[in-house]
């Protein structure tokens, strides 16, 4: 394993204080991976300048995964090839898979989207 996807459904729980026991071995360990648009999603759900706050030291300790003009093209495939196997899913769920897709990575989710996605293709999905 090259580390760990983390999706924004387990950051979620992270800063609101709740057990996340996989995602806390994973930043001891230095293995997680952030997808640009967990960032995204999570700075626009800050309400507070407290949350905004936790959520920049965040961005500044742990690696942004680089997102690519090819990486991108892998998103539109990868929804392409799931569609056609009668899964629809948002450009940034795959773009969430296709980052994990990208480094060898687990996915660590609270986000059934991810386990269909899961059966359909390589991504191994973790449940937080």
């Amino acid at each position: 394993m090259s580390g760990v996807v983390v999706d924004t459904s387990v950051w979620i729980d992270f800063l609101a204080g709740l057990s996340t026991p996989s995602l806390e071995e994973a930043l001891s360990q230095g293995s997680v991976i952030l997808p640009p648009i967990v960032v995204a999603e999570l700075v626009s759900g800050a309400r507070r300048q407290r949350e905004r706050a936790a959520i920049e030291q965040l961005i500044e300790k742990i690696p942004v995964h680089e997102t690519p003009l090819n990486h991108w093209i892998r998103v539109g495939e990868l929804r392409r090839d799931l569609r056609s196997k009668g899964v629809s899913v948002s450009t940034p769920d795959a773009h969430v898979a296709q980052c994990a897709l990208d480094r060898d990575a687990v996915l660590l989710s609270q986000d059934a989207v991810f386990t269909r996605i899961a059966r359909l293709s390589p991504l191994r999905v973790h449940s937080a």
